[in-house]
């Protein structure tokens, strides 16, 4: 009777190991998956984010030449020595 009860095991036969759901999700293609997509994903943000940046400068810039006021000095330095050099022949 005990003979019976116990499982039987063959010599030729390889034990099958159970791998977890982490270990099963390692060696799938989602991880692949989902690294393209983050890295397109963030790629995506990134030029978003640039093209912001460029649209920001301009709008700035443009309102600050409106601000400048225009008296007639060099706009090349932004009024440094040459505007002197300029002052002393007038």
């Amino acid at each position: 009777m005990l003979v019976r009860s116990l499982p039987r095991i063959h010599d030729g036969e390889e034990r099958k190991e159970k791998k977890s759901l982490f270990e099963k999700w390692l060696v799938s293609e989602l991880p692949e998956k989902a690294d393209l997509y983050m890295s397109n994903l963030l790629a995506k943000w990134l030029r978003r984010i640039r093209i912001f940046i460029l649209q920001m400068d301009n709008i700035l810039g443009n309102h600050l030449s409106k601000i400048n006021p225009h008296t007639g000095k060099s706009r090349t330095n932004g009024g440094g020595f040459a505007d002197i050099a300029e002052e002393r022949e007038e």
